[in-house]
Parts: C-alpha cells; sequence; structure tokens
C-alpha cells in the first residue's frame, strides 16, 4: 500500500496533487511574556539547595495556574571549561532549539509539558513563551519535539500531534490542522523559508509544502511497510521484526534521509527522487541507537551510535543508495558504557558527543578519537542533543539541562 493510497481515502489527488489540504485555521497569538529578576545562586550554596528552590518555583507557578512562566535570566552557573549551563527557570526535558540563520541571534527552545522559550541576544537569556488560544490545561499536555526557525518563519511539532505556524518571527502563531488520516504522527519539520517546509511522520511518510502547511504532496510512494514485504528476500535483518514506526529521523542540507527502526536492528535512507525507502542491514550485533550525517551533509559521511557506548563513522562520499553493506568504523571513544545519544560538528576539527548520565566527549581529530570532557560532569540526568550554529553551541537535556558553548 502506498502513501498515495492511504491519502486517497481523503478523496485527494496523487501524484502531481496535493497529498491534502489542510482545513481551516485557527490564529494562535504569542502570549505576553514577563520579566522578572532570576534568583541568582547564593555565594556557598549547595546545587541541591539551587535546584530545589528551582523545583519549588516551578511548582508553585503551575499550582497557580499560569501559563507564561515568568522570564529567567542566566544564573551565573559553574565556569564550566567548555560549556556553561544556562538556567531558565524550568525543570522540564529540552528536546530541540534552532536558530534563524537570517537572525542569528534570534533562536528558540522547545521542550516536554508546553515548554516554549525565545532568546534574542544568541542564547544567553530565554523568554518563556505561551499561545493565548491554546487552553492552559491542553497547553501543558504537549510535548513539543522540534522547532525550525528559518527567515522569520518557524514551525513547531509536538504530542499528541500539533503543528504550529508563525511567519512574523514568532509575534503571532497559527495552529495548522492534520488530517486525522495522516499515516502517523509528525516526527521531524524542517522549514526551508517563503512558506516551504518539509515533514516526515513516524511511518516514514514525507511531505513537502509550498504555502505553510495548506498543502502538502507526498514525496514517497510507498510505505515502509510494503518495502520491507517487497524485498523481504534480500536478507535485511530484523525486517520481519518491523514494528511499522522508526524512532529517530535526521535529514542533511541537501534533503536526503536516515532514518532507524523503532527496534534499532537496520535503518533505511531516502534521498529526493527516489520513491521508496532503502533498509539496509547494520554491520554488527549492537542495536542502532541514533544516526546522523557529518557536518550536515551525507558527502562528508554517515555517524552512527550504538548499544553500550559505540560510535562509528563512514569514510566520505558513502553510497547510501547501495544495497550492499556499507562499511561503518568503529571510533575510539571510552564511554564506560553510557549510550551516545547525539553527535555535532563545530567544525572539520572540533566534534561534540552526549549521552546518558549527563556524559560528553569531545574530538579534536575531526572524529577520529574521543576524550571525555568534564563540563556536564555534576549535572543529573541525560544529554539528549548538541547543536551547533556557527560559533554557538548548545546542549539540551533532562531536568531543564541546557548548555551553552563556551569555547575555552
Amino acid at each position: 500500500m502506498i502513501y498515495a493510497r492511504t491519502l486517497a481515502l481523503l478523496g485527494l489527488g496523487l501524484l502531481g496533487a496535493d497529498a491534502f489540504v489542510a482545513p481551516a485555521r485557527g490564529v494562535v497569538r504569542a502570549g505576553a511574556v514577563t520579566r522578572a529578576a532570576a534568583d541568582e545562586p547564593v555565594e556557598g550554596e549547595s546545587r541541591r539547595d539551587a535546584l530545589g528552590k528551582a523545583a519549588a518555583a516551578a511548582a508553585a507557578t503551575v499550582a497557580a495556574g499560569a501559563v507564561n512562566v515568568a522570564n529567567v535570566a542566566p544564573a551565573a552557573a559553574a565556569d564550566f571549561s567548555s560549556w556553561r549551563q544556562i538556567d531558565i527557570g524550568t525543570t522540564e526535558t529540552l528536546f530541540d532549539v534552532s536558530f534563524d540563520p537570517a537572525e542569528p541571534k534570534h533562536g528558540m527552545l522547545v521542550g516536554a509539558k508546553g515548554s516554549f522559550f525565545e532568546s534574542f541576544d544568541g542564547g544567553k537569556s530565554w523568554q518563556p513563551r505561551s499561545f493565548s488560544a491554546l487552553d492552559p490545561d491542553e497547553e501543558i499536555t504537549y510535548r513539543f519535539e522540534q522547532v525550525s526557525l528559518n527567515r522569520g518563519e518557524a514551525y513547531i511539532i509536538g504530542k499528541p500531534a500539533i503543528l504550529l505556524h508563525t511567519k512574523d518571527a514568532g509575534k503571532s502563531w497559527e495552529r495548522v490542522p492534520l488530517s486525522p488520516k495522516l499515516p502517523g504522527e509528525p516526527s521531524t519539520i524542517v522549514g526551508l523559508g517563503n512558506g516551504k517546509a518539509e515533514m516526515t511522520t513516524s511511518t516514514g511518510a514525507i511531505y513537502y509544502t509550498e504555502n505553510g502547511g495548506l498543502n502538502w504532496k507526498a514525496q514517497v510512494k510507498e510505505t515502509i511497510d510494503a518495502t520491507l514485504n517487497r524485498i523481504s528476500s534480500s536478507g535485511v535483518k530484523g525486517a520481519s521484526y518491523f514494528s511499522g514506526s522508526i524512532a529517530t529521523t535526521h535529514r542533511d542540507d541537501q534533503g536526503k534521509y536516515l532514518a532507524v527502526s523503532s527496534r534499532g536492528n537496520f535503518y533505511l535512507t531516502w534521498e529526493p527522487g527516489q520513491d521508496f525507502w532503502i533498509p539496509h542491514n547494520r554491520g554488527t550485533s549492537r542495536r542502532i541507537q541514533n544516526m546522523g550525517f557529518i557536518k550536515g551533509v551525507e558527502n562528508n559521511g554517515v555517524w552512527m551510535s550504538l548499544n553500550g557506548g559505540e560510535l562509528q563513522l563512514t569514510e566520505n562520499q558513502p553510497d547510501m543508495t547501495s544495497t550492499d553493506l556499507i562499511p561503518f568504523k568503529k571510533v575510539k571513544v571510552n564511554t564506560g558504557g553510557y549510550g551516545v545519544i547525539d553527535v555535532a560538528w563545530k567544525n572539520d576539527k572540533e566534534v561534540w558527543a552526549v549521552g546518558g548520565a549527563g556524559s560528553m566527549f569531545v574530538s579534536k581529530d575531526g572524529g577520529g578519537s574521543f576524550s571525555f570532557d568534564k563540563s556536564a560532569d555534576k549535572i543529573p540526568g541525560n544529554l539528549y542533543a548538541v547543536r551547533f550554529f556557527g560559533d554557538q553551541g548548545f546542549v539540551l537535556g533532562s531536568d531543564g539541562v541546557l548548555l551553552k558553548y563556551a569555547g575555552k
């Protein structure tokens, strides 16, 4: 069964036509942002006391029914060697951050329980935001997982399935209705500017819009399930265990995609012009935890993290359209068994990896070898993402952890 067929249930056109048309939208205006001075840590105050104060303040805000959290200036955190913690006044898990390439100081940050923050100074401080058209009780039920900001236009997706869009750099937002027959839930979105965007779903569907989400066109003709059934004889290990969803999806700067199956037993690739995803065996018994593109472009290579803290890289210009086993080379990194969750290249030489239990690792040779970095050694919880926007870098984690690159 192909995506076009699925969408045909809506009575819509197939190839060469819009995949689906969004119903009428409602305008969601960003709620007023209030400002307040941050509670600066008292000299000699323990980290546990400081966290206790933050947790108590957050609990009091929720109990009061407030949706707009007061803006909290960055606290004077410990002076880490390479990263500095920014206190944004939340204990919720943070999932994604994006900065506008046209306005490098303007950024947006999203997380669990409706967490949404905005920065206008390059991430030194963050202002909490809310959507006044969303009921406060409803808003905190959303887990905003991805944000994409490009030339004043931004998209936010989350769970339960929701898509928000702004055309005026966040001054006002509209909620883009999603069809109940959409295969899967939105999993990634990339704003391409001027009303253009690409969105993927948890079942591997890829859609493209040129009018801010009013109409979407399917880019993949065949579901992953159908592809695996068709090529099962080719010997893709783990294909018979495919649960119908993918765990992570990444897009490179040229529109090529990587996706990891929900069980981590194989991965898939797709590039513009292909009718279906290409599944690939992993060359190890370890399950895949995450994958990504080196410096954001497939031609630079692909990285793969595996259970148990193993990290592997391909050579430059891997042929990801090949059905043969694609070679990966193991990287020297001693994680102590903690899994590597995300990897990002700051430049050709400096690479950062983050993972479980606040673990951070840095490479100074372009990813050939990694050494432990103590910047987050005393921060409990997991680090889920590391992002670089030019010279600006950020690490996101559980318990409201946000680190900013200090460049030392």
